[in-house]
Formats: structure tokens, sequence, C-alpha cells
């Protein structure tokens, strides 16, 4: 991408020079609108990128439990719900592969704040949302790190809208139980609300009870007629125990609540605290154009419980309950190895400064970013990993590590409107990005040999554009088209091995390159009519290619303590996504309407050729300790990657108050692993809804609501995941899956009122 940055070079200063010299009068004025610090636009004109856009209005109409059941409405979109509400949202079935916690391949940004949290998940509160913003194809141009397929960008709520008192109360399924309340003010040149909001349920699996709690709000004042400053802040208190996993199709027949199969999720007893905070000050500058600073703080502390897997002893060395076989963690249901305790801040500012013009429009930014990931982690029992190997004492500290990555970007846009018809758009980002890792456990002599590393410091310097076009072939249909780029800069893990501990730890490689993704796109935005019927129509094709996918030598999630391989991560992968989206929406304040959401993905693996899955055996809950099988997976389908997915919705407004929304969710079969073996047929999904507003003579505004999903209680999958032969049977078949069942028909009814 050399070339474009001189030619994007070469374009800025054309367009700047254009800029000065243009006559008044000559073409509209042309505004940027892309910003990573507060998104006030809606708009898609003139954008050469694919967006959506979902308003607060229709977030708060449909009274999900989680952002899935919202963003199901975007083309490309899949959305894979962990817990509660805890999601990973994937766009255009990029990681969908991944399930341990890594980074999503999207930008994750709330009120300007990069969510990175350790789970590699997002959570947010859905009552608190302004609006949400999805851009896809790569977006590290604007966003950096991880932006390999787009970015996700959230405003929480705020403005004088939120001046009053409202209170509302849902219940539903499964003992769920929500109430919120909020009180805003808006008084001269102060405007600011306060929310808190608790829901609880009990769950559909076994254990699975969650709990959360947010208090969040904003203050904003004008300080004049040009400028205002704000700070805004949400604090979340999360608890979940289990996800509800099985092992295998017949257990997840026989017992889809995970109650009686012995069943266990890979971690569980979740705690999360989660604090952001984030001070935003704006000023018009007239004719200059406008200025944004942003400062923010986000910290994430997470406890939780880990690996079932091992041999219970006592503190002399001597099985439990005298065998090996009653010994096996598999079999305890509570039994878990690991207490993690994570503690993660993340700081920064951002700084952006934009201006309109006759013909071009400018963008500047500065991105200043610190993060810090410190993971503590404590032998909770006596165990050995094998029946023969080396004791580990119950309260020994077996993780200590400290994980920094400081941030410094600069990053920009110009878009020019050459013609009246054309508009190109040029961006350009430059990260420096330094990664540490320190181990606080010193090493043996043998893990030195061995090619362990205590601590280590690498620094990554990469460049991302974006290259687009629009050309308007009316007033109401345009053209666009660009090329843009993604990154992701290698883990601390990745970089200086996974464990310092004397068996299965991963050896170091500081000599990763950062991964690339190169997005290719083409689309339509159309308005138009059909049987009388207003249509915003917009379609488009894309293809991804990822190059330098990191992966380790032997596989991924490969684990044979038995016969360890010298396993290393390196840059031996590759990904091709490509596929057409379309969206069609019709005004949803008409007696009747409703919208479409189709898409078609391809992802398959263009390099994967050293895959070891291990095997068991014969026993079940054997940990992984018998032999291996190697595949080549290059040309296999990304797994968890449906090649039809759509989402069909129909509204029906029978008043002015009462309305009803029926919607369907479709998607095609997927493979449950990358070796493509385990088949999972597709699924066809029915909701309804209903929504009732009243306001009385003395302004209070009635809500009332009610949703069943799920209607025709479907019995599918959420997640299923393959990468070994779990129950030790020697072969790799669709019993060895880790799956959650979904809960069936679930509703939800509830009650808001303001005044």
């Amino acid at each position: 991408m050399k070339g474009t940055r001189v030619f994007a070079l070469s374009m800025i200063t054309l367009a700047v020079s254009q800029a000065v010299y243009a006559e008044v009068g000559m073409l509209p004025e042309v505004n940027v609108t892309s910003t990573t610090i507060d998104d006030r636009f809606d708009s898609k004109r003139g954008e050469p990128s694919n967006i959506n856009n979902i308003s607060g209005k229709k977030v708060d109409d449909r009274h999900g439990r989680n952002i899935t059941e919202i963003l199901e409405s975007i083309p490309g979109v899949t959305a894979e719900l962990q817990s509660g509400d805890s999601v990973k949202i994937e766009l255009r079935g990029v990681e969908a592969q991944r399930y341990m916690g890594e980074k999503p391949g999207v930008a994750i940004v709330i009120d300007g704040v990069p969510v990175n949290e350790r789970t590699g998940r997002v959570n947010i509160d859905l009552d608190n949302i302004e609006s949400i913003k999805v851009i896809k194809g790569g977006a590290s141009y604007l966003f950096g790190e991880d932006a390999l397929s787009g970015a996700v960008i959230i405003t929480t709520k705020r403005g004088a809208k939120m001046a009053g008192v409202t209170a509302s109360t849902e219940k539903g399924s499964f003992n769920y139980n929500k109430n919120l309340l909020r009180a805003g003010f808006s008084k001269g040149d102060w405007v600011g609300h306060v929310q808190t909001t608790k829901a609880y349920a009990d769950d559909y699996y076994d254990q699975g009870a969650y709990s959360r709690q947010y208090w969040n709000g904003k203050l904003q004042y004008l300080i004049d007629e040009s400028s205002d400053i704000a700070f805004g802040f949400e604090q979340s208190v999360r608890a979940k125990d289990s996800h509800g996993t099985v092992t295998g199709v017949t257990n997840a027949w026989l017992d889809p609540r995970s109650a009686t199969s012995g069943g266990k999720d890979y971690a569980r007893m979740y705690d999360v605290n989660l604090d952001k905070m984030n001070l935003n000050y704006a000023k018009d500058l007239g004719a200059a154009g406008n200025l944004m600073v942003s400062a923010y703080q986000y910290l994430d502390h997470t406890t939780y419980k880990s690996n079932p897997s091992g041999y219970l002893r006592t503190a002399g060395g001597a099985f439990l309950n005298g065998t090996s076989a009653a010994s096996n963690m598999a079999l305890f249901k509570d039994a878990y190895v690991s207490l993690n305790d994570g503690n993660q801040t993340q700081q920064g500012i951002k700084s952006e400064w934009r201006k309109g013009g006759e013909q071009v429009g400018l963008m500047g930014g500065l991105d200043i970013r610190k993060d810090q990931d410190r993971t503590l982690a404590t032998n909770l029992v006596n165990y050995t990993t094998t029946t023969t190997s080396a004791l580990n004492l119950a309260g020994a500290i077996s993780a200590n590590n400290i994980i920094t990555t400081k941030t410094n970007a600069i990053y920009g846009e110009l878009k020019w409107e050459a013609t009246d018809p054309l508009t190109f758009t040029l961006n350009a980002r430059y990260d420096d990005i330094g990664v540490g890792f320190i181990s606080n456990i010193p090493l043996t002599a043998a893990q030195v040999t061995a090619g362990k590393v205590a601590s280590g410091q690498k620094t990554f310097r990469v460049w991302s554009e974006r290259m687009g076009a629009n050309y308007a072939l009316t007033p109401d249909r345009e053209i666009y088209a660009n090329v843009s780029t993604g990154f992701r800069v290698p883990t601390a893990t990745q970089l200086y091995g996974s464990t310092i501990t004397p068996t299965g730890a991963v050896l170091a490689n500081p000599n990763l390159k950062p991964e690339q993704a190169l997005n290719q796109e083409i689309g339509l935005r159309a308005k138009s009519e059909l049987f009388g019927i207003a249509l915003d129509l917009d379609v488009a094709a894309y293809q991804i290619d990822r190059k330098d996918f990191i992966l380790t030598s032997a596989g991924q999630y490969y684990s044979d303590r038995t016969n360890p391989l010298t396993e290393q991560y390196q840059n031996i992968g590759g990904v091709r996504n490509r596929g057409v989206e379309l969206g069609v929406k019709t005004d949803a304040q008409n007696t009747w309407s409703g919208d479409i959401a189709y898409t078609y993905l391809d992802a398959k693996f263009t390099k994967n050729d050293s895959y070891n899955m291990t095997m068991g055996t014969g026993v079940a809950g054997s940990n992984g300790l018998g032999t291996t099988k190697l595949y080549n997976n290059t040309g296999h389908t990304v797994p968890r990657s449906p090649k039809h997915k759509a989402n069909l919705s129909g509204r029906y407004r029978a008043t002015e108050a009462w309305s009803f929304t029926a919607e369907v969710n479709a998607q095609s079969g997927i493979y449950a692993d990358e070796v493509n073996i385990v088949w999972v047929g597709g699924r066809t999904v029915a909701n309804l809804a209903t929504n009732y507003e009243l306001k009385s003579a003395g302004g209070v505004k009635w809500s009332l609501f009610g949703r069943v999903d799920n209607l025709f209680d479907r019995f599918y999958y959420t997640t299923i995941r393959g990468g070994s032969d779990s129950d030790g049977s020697g072969v790799y078949n669709a019993n060895d899956p880790s799956i959650t069942v979904n809960a069936g028909r679930v509703w939800t009814a509830g009650l808001t009122v303001a005044f």
C-alpha cells in the first residue's frame, strides 16, 4: 500500500490548494462526517463504505435482553451470545473460528472509548443507547488496531430530551426481572441525567443465574454559543455462573440445560466490574472548522474460575478417594483448577479537527492511549495435570503477568468533490504501538533452556488506508466503492509464550508481524418505490483477504501433554471472506411496513495446513492425553459462518399508539470445526412483539410492551464448537463438540412511565 500513501499525500496537497483558491459558490459545501470521538451523523450520503445506523428509539422499542437482538437486523453481522447480555460481535464472518476470549476483529467504540474487554466481548446497558453505527470493511484507518472487518460505534444517551423522570419494570421467563429509574434536567447552560438499571434472572441453564446493575449518566455544560463540555460515566457490576455447556449432540438433546450429563464450561463464576469515564470538549471555530477533544479511562476488574481438567490430590499427593478415576476433575461439577483475577486499565486522549469547504472537507486526528492488563492466577486445589505429573499445591500462584500496550497514532481524512456527481475520499492512519510483557514468576533453568522468556518489549509501526469514491447517478441513487485495510498487532501471549510453566508452554516468537486485512467493496444506495411504498435500498459486494494470520505451529487450541510438540505462534495462516449484503427498509410510520436484511457469506481458509487435533485414550474424561491427528484445513469453510443469513421483519401499526411486529431470523447450516467434519443444519426462528404508547392529559407518557422470542419453541444450538476428541472415544465426531442449546420460547413484558 506504499503507492496508496503517496497518492493520498498528493491528493491532500491538491485538495488543500483547491480549498484555498476555490471561488465561492462553485460547488456545494463538502463536509467530513468521519469521527472516532462523537458520532452525531446518521446520513450515508457520500460515504464510500457500507454503513448501517440504528437509532436509540429503535433500540428502546425492541426491548431486547441483549445487543444480539438489536444487531440481527444489520446484514453481515453475527453476534454470538456468551452469557446474560455479554456478546461477541462479528462482522462478515471474521474471527468466527475463535472463542477463547480473543479480540473479535471488530473495533468496539463507546462514546469514543475503544473498549477492549479482557473477555473479547462487549457489555453495554441497552437502556443507555442513543445510536449505533456499524462500519463494515477494514476500519483501521480510523480506529487502529483490531478493526479487521469494521467497527461498531455506540453513542450513549444525552441532551435535553432526557429531562424529567422515567421509571420502568420488566418481567419474563426464568424469573427475569429488570427495573430502571432515570432522572434528568435541562436548566440554563446545564443539561444532565443519571440512570440506574438492575436486572437478574435464574436463566434456562443449570447454575446459570446472572445479575447486572448499571449506574450511568451524563452532565453537559454549554460554555458559550460555540462550545460545550460533557462528562459521561458508566459503572456496571455483573455476575454470571454457568453458560450451560454440554458435550456432544446426544447430551444436547437429552440434557439441554446441562443439569445431569456432567457437562462443564471451561470457565465459570464470572464477577465483572466495569467503570467507564470520558470528558469531551467541542468548539465550533466558524470558518476555521471545529475541534473536539476527548479524554477517557476504562477499568475492567474480572474474576472467574477456569480449567476443570486434571486430578484432585491430597497435600501429600495421594489421589482423592484413592483412585485416579475417582479423582478426575471432569467428574466433579464444581472442581476447577484456577482462580483468575484480572485488572485492566485503558486510558487515553483523542483530538480531532474537521473543516468543510466548497470542494474539500478535511479531518485530522491524534490518538494517544495506554493499556495495562494484569493477570493473577492462583491454584484452587491440590492437583496434577496427569496421573503421573508433579503435584501443584492449592494457593500457589501459577500466573502473575503484566501486559502493557502503548499507542501513539495520527490519522486523517480528505473528501474531495471532483465534479458535481463524483466525490473521492482518502484516509490514512499511522500507528506506533509498543507491546510489553513481564512475568513476576521467576524462571527455572529448564524453562530458560527451553526458550521461555520472563519479559519482553516490541514496537510495531503500521500504516492503514482507505481509498473510496461515490458517484451520484441521481439525487436518490449513488454507487460507492472502496479499498481499505485493517491490522492487528501480535498479542503479548503470541510474542512471548502462552505460559511460564514446565510443560505445555508455547515458545516465544518476538519476530511476529502484524496480521493484515485488505477489504474491497462496491455497493449501491438508492431510494425507490414499489407499489407506492417508499424503499431505502443498500446492496454491497465485498472481499476481505487476511494474510500473516497468526496461528500456533501445532494448530488452534492444541493440547497433548504426553507428547508435546515444539509449539510457537507464527504468521502462517490466511483467510478469505467474500459475500453480498442486501438491506431494504421502509418507513416504520406507515400502517404496514417491513425490512429485509440478507447476507451471503463464503469464508474459507486460504492457508491452515498444520492443525493437530487431540484424540482420547478411550477413557471418558481423559483430558486429551492420547494421540494426535494432523489435518490440512486449507480450503475448508471457516466454522460457525453460515453461507446464507436473513432477517425479515414486518410491522402493523393498528393505531397511532398500538403496533405489532413479527420477525423471522433464518440461517443456513454451519460447520462446528475447522476440520469440517461436524455439520449443523440451518434454523428458522420467529419472534413476535407488540408496543402500546399513551400520553395522558397531564403529560405523563405510558408505554407497555410484550414480546415472545422463538415463538414456535424451535430447538437449536446457540453455540457449537469442536476442537478435540472430548469424550475420549478415539474418534472425533458429533458427540465431541461443546454445545450450548437455545433456551426455547422466551417471553418478556414491561411497563414504562415517563413524566
